[in-house]
């Protein structure tokens, strides 16, 4: 029997050509894209030596080898697997289609959909791991090269691929000494292209040894349940109002043009829009500034001359961003207007929550228009006149239209359905501060709540003391966590009318009406660093912690666990002790990281809320669920649906967390947008 014969696992890496550009675009519309192909296949079958399959000189993939890349009962690893699957699924539709078709016939296709979904051209990710998920799981990096170097693998990741994926990968510029090609060919270049096979194989054998090295810190199978949910999530996408897009795109054009020519006339510039040149003329009109930012716009405008905060007012509407997002979605969105690719599973690998990639929806403009659906039909209708009449900041307009671009498809609606303060209820719970888990008992309002307990008055949401409201809002969003003064201004306390001799009493006053929570940071840090220098078990509540081989582990009731690198005990600059661990800091270098007690709560927390929102998808993975943002989902739905069935549904209290009040509140929408 040979190795074709019998086929368990595969382990593959692909290098691939299209003219779309993969960053911008993302992996869905590349693959889509009608010049697409795969240059070179690496695989290794059941942990064997690595095969590279050279399709780009002819080399063709075994009947049996492409049966198993289609099969469900076969686990495929990658690093970064979605890439593979989506490459594959492409290829295969357009030399396999067979594999992809959902009739009856020998083949064992991937029945992966039903007539009414929009994943059909996917290979089910029931049968896909994640190289990458693993690492991340585990605490370490989301890149193969630094996964590599952090574990010390004898072999290492070539630091040639970055310049021969540039030269084979990607079209090149036409030049005489090109003799004019738009793209590099194998035979173009012999010498490098055998160097690439090279690189190919050798990014399966590095993607293997990560295999090995943490075959004893498994994923749990509840996190590859949802690393698959997440994926069907991507490849359903989310539908773009294409009419409304382009014509965005549009005005916003002329609005930038026509902002751009008033501040020419009142200036006099050749171009406005350059800082150094607009900085000039401010300082000749006798306003001086380093900054042209907005916070620094706006210290200036109240004592500005007339023509000149009429210039620094078009400057501000001229440089918002309102088309960036319109653009992503142009560039990102498929032949049927879906964006696919939309969320990374476990983009934060801290907590595991999801990050945003190309559109970015956790990071979408706010809508508060009045008339947001007429606004909306205006630039549908690409109608500027009107537009220009009846609004002075278009561009603010756009801005806010930006959500309501994602609309559900033809016959269909949104229902917009999330958590209702999620962090400050798993928060509370954990530390059994009860009188806020009675506020949300009672559904209560926990901001007018919190002020009453700072400030021992009642305290009543557009009533009785209603101006406190305002201070318990900003103590409740930046103090749970152990923030103190710096953490109050970085959440905007200045801004919103707190003067800074009053922030220290606000600090004092939170942590004095939550002594639970205060009291429970510290059990944390005591007990994660008693973990850490006794290399024992210890439990605060529901979190338990352990040390094994070099890591620590805090166990979540959900199952999962957040991992903390070779975790130790350092003096501080205060002259204390803190908990240091290797980590991708801010700057996504590898070093090590200093935390401590509420720091780790406001990880665990986050972790939790995310697992919540993760049972909640797996509770409705029946629905067509299309999105999801922080502690929000967004699910494509028939007209029939019933809202509150869907809440009562997302609100469920997981069974690993009994006790726990949730609740959900949602709305039905014919276009995204913010209740």
């Amino acid at each position: 029997m040979t190795r074709m014969e019998k086929i368990n696992t595969l382990s593959l890496d692909l290098e691939t050509y299209s003219d779309v550009d993969l960053a911008k675009a993302g992996v869905y519309k590349y693959a889509e894209s009608t010049n697409f192909e795969i240059l070179l296949l690496g695989v290794s079958i059941n942990d064997g030596p690595v095969d590279v399959y050279d399709l780009a000189s002819g080399d063709a993939v075994p009947d049996k080898l492409v049966a198993a890349i289609a099969s469900d009962e076969i686990i495929k690893w990658s690093f970064n697997a979605s890439f593979e699957r989506i490459c594959l699924s492409s290829w295969l539709l357009r030399h396999y289609p067979e594999y992809l078709d959902n009739s009856d016939n020998d083949f064992t296709p991937c029945r992966y959909s039903i007539p009414e979904d929009t994943v059909g051209n996917y290979l089910n990710p029931l049968s896909w791991r994640c190289s990458m998920v693993l690492s991340a799981y585990n605490g370490l990096p989301q890149s193969l090269e630094q996964v590599g170097t952090v574990l010390g693998f004898d072999r290492q990741k070539l630091k040639e691929g970055k310049d021969l994926i540039r030269y084979f990968c990607v079209p090149c510029r036409p030049t005489k000494s090109n003799d004019g090609r738009t793209r590099n060919l194998p035979e173009h270049a012999p010498d490098k292209w055998e160097l690439f096979k090279k690189y190919n194989k050798r990014d399966v054998e590095v993607e293997m040894q990560i295999h090995e090295r943490l075959k004893k810190y498994p994923v749990p199978d509840l996190v590859w349940e949802e690393y698959h949910l997440s994926e069907e999530i991507n490849d359903r996408g989310i539908r773009i109002d294409r009419q409304l897009v382009d014509n965005a795109i549009h005005i916003s054009e002329i609005t930038q043009e026509r902002l751009s020519e008033k501040m020419k006339e009142k200036t006099g510039l050749d171009n406005p829009n350059s800082v150094m040149q607009l900085k000039n003329w401010l300082s000749a009109q006798g306003v001086e500034t380093d900054s042209l930012g907005k916070k620094d716009v706006a210290k200036i405008l109240p004592e500005a001359p007339e023509t000149v905060a009429e210039v620094l007012r078009l400057r501000q509407q001229s440089s918002k961003s309102s088309i960036k997002k319109y653009v992503a979605m142009d560039t990102a969105a498929c032949a049927d207007d879906r964006c696919r690719g939309m969320f990374r599973f476990y983009g934060a690998n801290r907590t595991g929550r999801f990050a945003g990639r190309i559109v970015q929806l956790q990071n979408l403009y706010r809508n508060s228009m009045p008339d947001l659906a007429e606004a909306r039909e205006l630039v549908r209708q690409g109608d500027y006149e009107t537009l220009d009449m009846f609004y002075d900041n278009i561009l603010d307009v756009l801005s806010q239209l930006i959500r309501t671009s994602f609309i559900p498809k033809p016959g269909y609606k949104y229902v917009v359905s999330d958590f209702s303060a999620i962090e400050a209820r798993v928060l509370s719970f954990l530390a059994g501060e009860k009188w806020r888990m009675n506020v949300f008992a009672n559904n209560g309002d926990i901001y007018c709540e919190s002020a009453s307990h700072m400030f021992g008055v009642p305290v009543v949401k557009h009533g009785v003391n209603g101006h406190l409201r305002q201070k318990g809002k900003i103590a409740e969003l930046a103090l749970g966590y152990g923030g103190s003064v710096g953490a109050l201004k970085a959440m905007g306390a200045l801004d919103m009318g707190l003067s800074e001799d009053e922030l220290p009493g606000l600090v004092e006053s939170w942590r004095n009406s939550n002594p639970h929570i205060t009291q429970y940071w510290w059990d944390i840090d005591n007990a994660a660093k008693t973990t850490i220098k006794q290399r024992t078990t210890t439990k605060v509540g529901l979190v338990t912690f352990r040390w094994k081989s070099g890591m620590l582990f805090a166990e979540l009731p959900s199952g999962r666990h957040l991992s903390y690198v070779k975790p130790r005990i350092r003096e501080n600059q205060f002259g204390g002790e803190s908990i240091t661990y290797m980590g991708n800091d801010s700057t996504k270098h590898w070093s090590r990281i200093e935390s401590y007690g509420p720091k780790i709560v406001e990880n665990l927390v986050q972790a939790i809320s995310r697992d919540i929102l993760c049972y909640s998808m797996r509770t409705l993975s029946h629905c067509f669920i299309v999105g999801h943002v922080h502690d929000e989902l967004i699910i494509e739905c028939s007209p029939d649906v019933d809202c509150h069935v869907i809440c009562e549904q997302m609100g469920r209290t997981p069974p690993w967390i009994p006790g726990l009040l949730l609740r959900a509140d949602g709305y039905e929408c014919q276009f995204y947008q913010k209740d």
